[in-house]
């Protein structure tokens, strides 16, 4: 199962009456007790929740929609409408196109109605609806009562450990997202009531709770399929959470994240890939630093989404797409001057983590329409690292690397800097430098103990880090993001400027409050 999501898709009878107010498609007559009486009906289901990340319907690359009330499928990938939301309001990215609203994410001027806002918002409930469904359908008591066999019963506990582990993580981009949302379960019965929203604190308190009876159930370290999440993801989810406790709940857990990332790196599943750019290329799959990833494949996994955006988008002016394994350059994506000048030096001969192409391009980002303005980032590419291009020059094979190992190394040293006790600066260092050595081919790159600082792993989170859609809840955890820090376009003008402090935030959609009158909107909205 090198690509999970090759398994077929499937339609399914979903109970979306407590998914606030999604437009699902398809719906049939197949009820779920025919569904499941097929003993692969619960992998395959299951397999649908992972692809749920990746593609956008029924039938690839689109025509089938899961959520029709986007205008074009292409924009409501998971994937990409969370990586833009994370990435092109920062200064890590800039994109050239003027599709209505898209501007206006890279500017932080985004409203209500915004469509690549709703479109997020909608993919986060529609993953949590299908969790709820797969585990109402896989209870004890369903299986006893469709005779489902030994061999798939034996299975069960860790594949409803999975559907609860891939819930927990929409949950998380949803509070980290718009922070107070609508929480619901398998448990809230169908056709019910609209669900109640409920603070970030409350469901930061629910996953951290999840996330611990459900580990035991999941797969060892390494074992899992590649493209499932084993108890690996759990604790690097784990992690991510507490990093970020204070922003959702208050109250720190510095000495918890640290106890995570000890978990996977005593582990000794994971470990640096020699090469800084394996981790994206189309053989990635093969790189011992993925935690875990969203798969792509250039024939079963189609969709204008994913690192098919991301490669494509990223290609325009003087560059030949044949060369990154793709043919077609959509001229759309670019870095920032902010994120080149992080770096020692902007070709990358110093730092390989320096991806970036300049011939024909200025630095500067004078027009945000002008691909030319602003230096090309072809950090993901449709080559392997053998040089051979992906199966299709349309839709690519390079998986996405959601958790990367070299995230463990940088969240150890912040919480050790932030103040967990149990860490020590000089573990922290060593990790830290072990990126550093990989970066730079050598040990000129490496840092003292004196040197490591907040301000150094925030920057140096931006080097590692870049185009994999961290950044913009780093800067809010760091205060960065709106009324401090200024980078190309922020604010809307070209030199940027500070933003008000409720843009951390996006809002609810327009369309949701009036579909729940129990939904308050974010404030400044």
């Amino acid at each position: 199962m090198r690509k999970i999501i090759n398994i077929s898709l499937v339609a399914l009878v979903l109970a979306m009456s407590a998914c606030t107010d999604l437009d699902v498609t398809p719906r049939n007559d197949l009820i779920p007790d025919v569904f499941f009486g097929e003993e692969d009906a619960y992998q395959r289901f299951l397999a649908r929740l992972y692809a749920g990340l990746a593609v956008t319907g029924q039938q690839g690359p689109a025509g089938n929609p899961d959520i029709k009330t986007i205008p074009d499928e292409g924009f409501s990938s998971y994937l990409r409408q969370y990586w833009q939301l994370q990435t092109l309001p920062t200064d890590e990215a800039v994109i050239g196109w003027n599709d209505e609203g898209l501007p206006d994410i890279v500017t932080q001027q985004w409203g209500s109605n915004n469509q690549f806002v709703r479109a997020m918002y909608s993919r986060v409930f529609f993953q949590v609806s299908l969790a709820n469904e797969f585990l109402r359908e896989s209870t004890p008591e369903k299986l006893e009562e469709r005779g489902v066999s030994e061999e798939v019963r034996a299975q069960m506990p860790a594949f409803r450990a999975e559907a609860r582990f891939l819930r927990a993580l929409s949950y998380w981009h949803g509070i980290d997202l718009f922070r107070n949302i609508p929480f619901y379960t398998e448990d809230q019965l169908v056709g019910g009531s609209a669900p109640s929203q409920a603070s970030a604190a409350d469901i930061y308190t629910f996953l951290v709770d999840e996330l611990q009876i459900i580990e035991a159930d999941m797969l060892d370290p390494g074992t899992a399929p590649y493209g499932r999440a084993d108890r690996a993801a759990l604790w690097m989810l784990q992690a991510k959470l507490y990093l970020n406790a204070e922003v959702y709940s208050g109250r720190a857990a510095y000495n918890e994240c640290v106890e995570a990332c000890n978990k996977i790196i005593e582990s000794g599943t994971y470990s640096l890939a020699e090469n800084y750019q394996h981790n994206f290329l189309a053989d990635n799959h093969t790189s011992p630093e993925i935690i875990f990833a969203v798969n792509f494949d250039g024939e079963a996994t189609q969709t204008f989404g994913g690192t098919t955006y991301l490669v494509h988008a990223a290609l325009g002016g003087a560059m030949t797409d044949t060369e990154y394994g793709v043919s077609g350059a959509w001229g759309g994506l670019r870095t920032t001057p902010s994120l080149v000048d992080l770096y020692p030096d902007e070709t990358g001969n110093i730092d390989e983590r320096a991806i970036f192409f300049t011939e024909g391009q200025t630095k500067a980002i004078e027009a945000l329409d002008e691909f030319t303005n602003g230096y090309a980032s072809p950090k993901y590419q449709n080559i392997t690292s053998d040089g051979v291009a992906g199966s299709s020059v349309t839709f690519v094979d390079t998986d996405y690397p959601l958790f990367r190992f070299a995230d463990v190394h940088l969240m150890y040293a912040e919480a050790v800097l932030r103040g967990a006790t149990n860490g020590d600066l000089a573990t922290a260092t060593t990790l830290i430098n072990q990126l550093r050595l990989r970066a730079y081919d050598n040990e000129a790159g490496n840092i003292s103990e004196a040197d490591l600082n907040l301000d150094f792993i925030l920057d140096e989170r931006a080097r590692e880090l870049y185009w994999e859609g961290h950044r913009r809840t780093d800067l809010i955890r760091f205060g960065k993001y709106t009324e401090e820090g200024v980078w190309a376009w922020k604010g809307g003008i070209a030199e940027g400027q500070t933003t008000a402090e409720f843009r951390n935030l996006y809002p609810i959609p327009a369309e949701e409050l009036l579909a729940n009158p129990s939904l308050d909107q974010n404030p400044g909205y």
